[in-house]
């Protein structure tokens, strides 16, 4: 089922995580750990994160240094098909642009097609870990918008190869990313709204934010967004904060706000049982009132600890 599709469908609030898959040379067992425990609160899909190749300087026998390129964690393909095969839960695989052409994308996206995968979240990714600004494959996109286009061609049959007549036509569902207090690289909100709406008028059919602390930014976020006509579904993301160390390491790498009185509590407990004891409580709340609100969905970031969002999930539902 489309994600679109659960959320009208849904009669009640419903929830939906993000895993990552397990680094090259770990098993599936430790991923299966975390989601079965997850299982009693019958998330409607998993968002399976992809991850581009990172370039390393490796010492030869001559003494002379090969440039060469590793994916730290692969797998994203085959693990949808096991989110699918063992749980019946719809997998939403992220497709990203950074480290990817054109066609690497289309075989993948023809590869999750074959398994029933009927939701993508197109996403532009990072910049390679040794670069300080975003650099496109040079047969790849550049931006998110042309991920999506791309995406909604294979929908209408288009292929890479022009010789393809009457190609079998895709049935992707397509979600993009919308950034609450901006992406890090935006001017300001307006702009990045209106790169939102772009990607929604080449086909992007519902949005899921990047997390934050204050519900009041996803709100407004809401707001901004329908004033400009966007009508489709802005599904909130959720990531507790567990230890004082993440107070400037994710606001470092998400470029997100942590509000002051959560700041403070953590800065005051004196052990690290007390500041997964905010965290969870922190979190417990922001659902509380997303609810209260008539908020459809959540969807948690699962990274890290996920056993503070089931104890979430256990008082919520």
């Amino acid at each position: 089922m489309k994600v679109t599709e659960h959320i009208k469908q849904a009669k009640k609030p419903i929830i939906s995580l993000e895993i990552l898959p397990p680094a090259k040379g770990k098993g599936i067992d430790s991923l299966f750990k975390v989601l079965d425990s997850f299982v009693e609160f019958k998330p409607s899909f998993i968002n399976v994160t992809y991850h581009r190749a990172e370039q390393l300087f490796k010492k030869r026998a001559d003494g002379n240094f090969e440039r060469v390129e590793i994916r730290k964690r692969p797998g994203t393909v085959g693990i949808c098909a096991a989110i699918i095969n063992r749980y019946n839960v719809d997998a939403v695989p992220h497709m990203i642009c950074g480290g990817f052409s054109k066609e690497e994308t289309e075989n993948a996206l023809i590869d999750l097609h074959y398994l029933g995968v009927r939701n993508v979240l197109a996403l532009r990714g990072d910049a390679a870990a040794n670069e300080k600004f975003f650099t496109a494959h040079p047969n790849g996109h550049r931006y998110a918008e042309d991920l999506v286009g791309q995406i909604t061609g294979l929908n209408k049959g288009i292929y890479q190869e022009s010789d393809i007549i009457d190609g079998l036509q895709s049935d992707f569902c397509i979600g993009v990313a919308g950034y609450p207090e901006k992406h890090f690289e935006s001017p300001n909100l307006d702009t990045d709204i209106h790169f939102l709406k772009k990607k929604i008028e080449l086909g992007a059919e519902y949005v899921t934010t990047q997390m934050f602390f204050e519900n009041q930014h996803y709100y407004n976020y809401v707001q901004k967004c329908r004033e400009n006509n966007i009508d489709i579904p802005i599904i909130p993301g959720l990531k507790p904060i567990t230890n004082k160390k993440q107070l400037s390491i994710v606001p470092s790498i998400f470029n997100v706000d942590i509000p002051l009185a959560l700041s403070k509590e953590l800065l005051n407990a004196k052990t690290d049982q007390a500041c997964e004891q905010i965290g969870e409580e922190w979190l417990l709340a922001q659902c509380r009132d997303l609810l209260k609100s008539g908020t459809p969905i959540l969807h948690f970031y699962t990274l890290g600890k996920p056993h503070i969002i089931e104890n979430v999930l256990r008082q919520l539902f």
